[in-house]
């Protein structure tokens, strides 16, 4: 989960390489580094522990300059968050440099062996070895040292390395996490994720596992690790680089919060035929036929790309009426699951990159299972392993907490429910015309929700010194619970726990006191009976709250007199189609978990001990 960035070309290296690890940091902060080398091809290291402004200011107080190096900004595993122990690690004559990102598993016996044969160790860290594994078989060419040394380590990395030995390049490779090369006029960049080098260029390609890029002010040389020649196909990337910058907000949180309209936008945009009602997937390699015929769906996914998965599970089921069965890539492969060639497999990630979406979506395909992606980056790694391919369009994503990556998952998701329900004969063309209606209302009732900023002021002078918060829906609404809960969790570090209402009265019920806040999603369609039968059990919810002196924050429809009558707080949302609700009911409590971690004086965009992109297990 951290942050790579290299650079080859004519321009001082240092400038973006810094530039690139600030657009990287939500990948790691607990150290950060870089190395040049200068015209004499010497090898200048420059570190820090804690953020990178610590590093900036090493390098104000003791310059560096070079037109080739690499830097890395770290999410410590092994090691703690020390100078000593920040990247770029170097072998023992300070011959050549290496950032990674990963896990080396056998370290410890590699370890052991190398200082057996002489090496010293300084660090406490996994990243050394590999270091040290170069030097062992550096004999000219860096990277047959590289290629060499890579076939000797058991985990995952990503790695660049550089040498004073055999200047004037980079070498990366990656067997895991990602890498991507960018492609500029005479000039070669290497990053962890495509923000770090947008602005520099817009055509790219990704690693894959197994590949090894040798850059040069020449070009850039692409190999497997048994040095044969391979090609990837270069992506021209249609992200704006302003869209990666805070633009005038606070926090990326924030901003992100409020770009949601456009992201969900986006993502129904070429998509839903207003007229037809009909859904238009493209990029895949299955067929209508094929979709039609799938018996099972499993949606597979960590984090909050789970719980948009959650609300998936009810979409398709309602819409689509097929069996849907909901994983946590962490587990999905350790149990020995049951996958067929007549299941879809629906893998959901922001960065397509997750380590245990990804190695979850290859144990569905041994198993001849067709795979499925939802995903955010075009390239990525689950992306090109997928047999189709659902694009979200919610652009480059900072914040550490996802906020725009999840409701524009969650559109994803409802577009694949329709187009499962058509394929499969079970939604007829009126229904999905007014559906198709709905959804493409919902970016404009986005921006009504977030033109409603007072209360929040005012729940969070409230609410801010709370020690714990209980998160309560029903249906479809008990994920959103779940994303509430984890949102205010992971960026206010108040403990937060996510419940179906109904199951208050087996267990949650004793917590509740004059000091618990109680958020209850209480949104519903009235013209859904199912709906409007779960919106009266909340209500009952709300009774068994206040009977106990809870203080209680519905999310309810603007309109809604009866919850007003009980509720402490309530927060009006526009009434949607019952499917839709989610995207509008899960902004007030981003929103809400954003404002209270404010006060409370939080790191927003980079919570301790997270990272945006879980690439190792």
């Amino acid at each position: 989960m951290c942050g790579i960035v290299g650079y080859i070309g004519s321009r001082k290296a240092v400038p973006i390489i810094l530039d690139g690890l600030k657009r990287l940091e939500y990948r790691g902060y607990d150290s950060a580094g870089l190395a040049v080398a200068d015209a004499g091809g010497e090898l200048q290291v420059r570190r820090a522990p804690g953020k990178l402004r610590n590093l900036e200011e090493v390098i104000l107080l003791n310059p560096a300059d070079g037109c080739y190096g690499i830097g890395h900004t770290r999410w410590a595993t092994h090691g703690r968050p020390t100078e000593e122990n920040a990247h770029p690690h170097s072998d023992c004559a300070g011959s050549l440099v290496v950032v990674h990102n990963g896990i080396v598993e056998n370290y410890m016996a590699l370890k052991r062996q190398l200082q057996g044969e002489g090496h010293r160790f300084v660090t406490e860290t996994d990243t050394e070895v590999i270091a040290h594994l170069v030097e062992k078989h550096l004999d000219g060419s860096l990277e047959e040292a590289v290629r060499k040394a890579v076939r000797e380590l058991s985990g995952v990395f990503a790695l660049a390395v550089v040498s004073r030995r055999d200047g004037n390049k980079i070498v990366a490779a990656r067997s895991g996490p990602p890498v991507v090369v960018g492609l500029g006029e005479s000039e070669y960049f290497v990053a962890s994720d495509v923000p770090a080098i947008l602005g520099h260029t817009r055509d790219m390609f990704f690693l894959a596992d197994g590949d090894l890029a040798v850059l040069t002010p020449e070009g850039v040389h692409l190999t497997n690790f048994d040095g044969r020649p391979v090609k990837r196909q270069v992506t021209r990337i249609l992200w704006d680089p302003i869209m990666a910058e805070k633009g005038g907000y606070k926090h990326f949180m924030l901003k992100e919060i409020y770009e949601q309209p456009r992201a969900v936008r986006d993502t129904l945009l070429g998509r839903v035929g207003q007229e037809s009602g009909r859904i238009f997937l493209e990029e895949m390699d299955i067929s209508e036929k094929e979709f039609g015929a799938f018996r099972e769906v499993k949606l597979i996914a960590c984090g909050t790309s789970w719980h948009a998965a959650l609300a998936g599970k009810f979409m398709i089921e309602k819409l689509a009426r097929i069996p849907v069965e909901v994983d946590y890539g962490s587990e999905f492969r350790y149990r020995d699951p049951i996958v067929s060639p007549d299941v879809l497999t629906v893998v959901i990630s922001q960065s397509g990159e997750t380590a245990d979406t990804l190695a979850a979506q290859r144990e569905a395909k041994r198993k001849g299972s067709k795979t499925l992606a939802i995903c955010n980056v075009i390239g990525s790694m689950i992306t090109r392993e997928a047999a189709g391919t659902l694009l979200t369009h919610a652009g480059p994503e900072i914040g550490v907490a996802s906020t725009k990556a999840f409701t524009s998952q969650l559109t994803a998701l409802f577009l694949l429910a329709m187009y499962l329900g058509q394929a499969r004969g079970k939604l007829d063309a009126p229904a999905a015309r007014c559906m198709v209606q709905e959804a493409l209302q919902i970016p404009a009732k986005l921006e009504q929700v977030l033109s409603e900023e007072a209360i929040y002021e005012e729940l969070t002078r409230r609410l801010f010194r709370a020690k714990d918060f209980l998160f309560l829906g029903r249906g479809i609404h008990f994920p959103m619970a779940l994303e509430g809960a984890l949102k205010l969790k992971e960026i206010s570090y108040i403990h937060a726990e996510g419940y179906p209402a109904g199951e208050m009265k087996h267990g949650p019920n004793a917590l509740i006191d004059e000091d618990l806040p109680v958020v209850v999603l209480a949104a519903h369609d009235p013209r859904d009976p199912d709906s409007r039968t779960r919106y009266e059990k909340t209500l009952s919810n709300i009774q068994e709250v206040k009977a106990r002196e809870g203080i209680v924050i519905a999310v309810a429809n603007h309109d809604d007199q009866e919850v007003r009558k009980s509720a402490d707080y309530v927060i009006g949302i526009p009434s949607a189609n019952e499917l839709l609700l989610p995207v509008l009911e899960i902004v007030p409590l981003q929103l809400l978990a954003y404002h209270i971690a404010v006060r409370r004086g939080c790191d927003v965009d980079q919570p301790r001990n997270l990272a945006k992109s879980v690439t190792v297990e």
